[in-house]
């Protein structure tokens, strides 16, 4: 009698165990990290808007239109991976020298960074408006005509790695995401956008056959006369997707 009150009193002293709160808290925090991996996905419509997307259609207007169009893709991809992550370790590196605030907060050093770029963009708009008579597109886009896999490849990687515009889309997604405190895995849909865009040219021309090979040159060449108003559109789409 005297042994099981003895152990029934000390099973009522036992302390309630504590329900562990880790998994819930890092789900939480793996949410919210991908949602703002989410919200930088427009910008892969800028990343291909203007000189890329034109590039791409020319190559899927080729002779040999799969190999070239596949060479340009391998070279977009290799410049969008390795673009966001050197411009994700600006972007830390800047954090790490300068707190850029928290995205919430309009007036972090990030939200200053982006501002900036919005004005850059302003004045490129503008530029395009004034000299809309006379503005022509690059002289090496018509050279992309006869273009190879291997010049489709240096293509691919110079229309990201080399365009002023592209470069401030990537420094934009690594502040966006060094300020959400995400890594970069939640880029990926943002890169994974940029590519199925840049690819869209091609895959139109392989499931609309001759009636794609009727129509791209079309698109193409409206694309090249009217140069300034593409560039101007992609300004315009840019800074809305920064300031909202």
């Amino acid at each position: 009698m005297s042994t099981r009150v003895r152990w029934t009193c000390s099973h009522s002293r036992r302390k309630p165990a504590r329900v562990p709160t880790g998994g819930a808290s890092s789900r939480t925090e793996q949410i919210a990290a991908a949602m703002d991996g989410l919200k930088i996905l427009p910008l892969a419509i800028t990343m291909m808007a203007g000189p890329q997307i034109m590039s791409a259609i020319i190559f899927a207007t080729a002779r040999d239109a799969v190999r070239v169009s596949l060479g340009f893709l391998a070279g977009v991809t290799v410049a969008v991976l390795v673009g966001v992550a050197a411009m994700m370790g600006i972007a830390t590196a800047l954090g790490g020298a300068v707190d850029l605030g928290s995205s919430k907060n309009r007036g972090s050093v990030g939200h200053i960074i982006q501002y900036t770029l919005v004005g850059l963009l302003a004045l490129a708009a503008l530029r395009n408006w004034r000299k809309r008579e006379t503005v022509k597109p690059p002289k090496w886009l018509h050279a992309l005509m006869s273009a190879d896999p291997r010049q489709a490849l240096r293509t691919g990687l110079m229309v990201i790695l080399l365009m002023p515009s592209d470069l401030m889309v990537m420094l934009t997604v690594g502040i966006h995401l060094d300020q959400a405190r995400a890594s970069y895995p939640e880029a990926l849909p943002f890169i994974g956008l940029t590519i199925l865009i840049a690819a869209l040219p091609l895959l139109a021309r392989l499931a609309a056959g001759h009636h794609a090979a009727e129509t791209m040159p079309k698109i193409r060449d409206w694309t090249n006369t009217h140069s300034w108003l593409v560039n101007i559109l992609v300004c315009a789409l840019f800074i809305a997707l920064i300031l909202t």
